[in-house]
């Protein structure tokens, strides 16, 4: 830490360190953050309280400096950097938000954000929410808030939950999760679990998700578990219509164009084979294999085989046609 900050500034970086801890902080940990001697660390928390905010203090080995409930905190200030990127992040992921008169939210609470700026960083904010245009994304979910913060909260805690889910053809079921990690990937928001109900590795879209009810069972997570690698293995198994796509070419040329949830890309004689599953041949098909740059067969999956005949005779029909 730099040596030549004022006690105002140490002040206000003590107030930081107190407000990141949920436990309390000792005088050896809060001077060494501060990069002062204990004596002066208590200084620094004598400040905070002279300008009144609560900073409570207890003996013991668990004991040390904590802020009181409903301490009311300074202002949070932004440059201009930080303030224009988070408006431009909001929108990004949020389009609706940069409409002031829409119903939205997270527009809502950028509005509130935007008026509580500086006046000059302020109305750079505004004038970008008001002149920014985003165009929304069709495949992105927005699940409700409130079950995503329990399914978070539940899995910080390591407690299993019960979940009522509803698919996208209206059937409902419920089943007990161990709710391992909540993972945004293109737009949509996905919980990576174990369901006790499978007795597998699950993934289930969160805006699918109806109730969430924490239990009172626990649960260990896996060891050197990879939310987003896993949400990708996992994406392409256990689907309706099994899929084989056999490539002539060596696995180390054909990996780079294999996206996870396409399948598992296996060793085959000379070559490699993609195998896995889908629930949408279509899609697999004209957004994936029609992708590319490589030959392959389709080997496995009658569906899937249905699906490249009739994009192969699309494909065809387009370019003998008027010849």
């Amino acid at each position: 830490m730099p040596t030549d900050l004022s006690p105002t500034a140490r002040a206000l970086r003590t107030l930081e360190i107190l407000q990141s801890r949920t436990t309390a902080v000792t005088a050896d940990e809060l001077a060494t953050s501060l990069g002062v001697t204990e004596r002066a660390a208590r200084r620094y928390v004598g400040i905070l309280r002279e300008a009144g905010i609560p900073v409570h203090s207890t003996r013991g080995p668990y004991g040390g400096f904590r802020l009181g409930r409903g301490t009311r905190l300074p202002p949070v200030v932004f440059t201009e950097p930080e303030a224009l990127g988070l408006v431009m992040a909001v929108i990004d992921g949020q389009p609706a938000a940069a409409d002031p008169g829409a119903d939205d939210l997270v527009g809502a609470a950028l509005g509130k954000v935007i008026r509580a700026l500086p006046e000059g960083v302020g109305r750079q904010a505004a004038a970008l929410r008001e002149h920014a245009s985003a165009a929304p994304d069709p495949d992105a979910t927005r699940p409700d808030p409130a079950l995503t913060s329990a399914l978070v909260a539940a899995g910080a805690l390591r407690r299993r939950v019960l979940i009522t889910y509803r698919t996208a053809s209206g059937a409902a079921w419920e089943a007990e999760v161990d709710p391992w990690a909540v993972v945004v990937r293109y737009g949509r928001w996905y919980l990576l679990c174990h369901s006790h109900r499978a007795h597998a590795t699950r993934t289930y879209r969160i805006d699918r998700v109806r109730a969430v009810l924490r239990t009172a069972h626990s649960f260990e997570m896996p060891d050197g578990l990879d939310p987003v690698a896993a949400l990708e293995e996992n994406l392409g198994r256990g689907w309706e219509f099994p899929t084989r796509v056999a490539f002539d070419a060596p696995m180390s040329e054909v990996m780079p164009w294999i996206r996870p949830p396409m399948g598992r890309l296996e060793p085959s004689g000379d070559g490699c084979v993609l195998v896995g599953s889908t629930r949408n041949t279509t899609m697999y098909a004209q957004e994936w294999l029609a992708r590319l740059p490589l030959a392959f067969r389709v080997e496995g999956g009658q569906e899937l085989r249905a699906a490249v005949e009739a994009l192969a005779q699309r494909f065809a029909a387009a370019v003998t046609y008027g010849t």
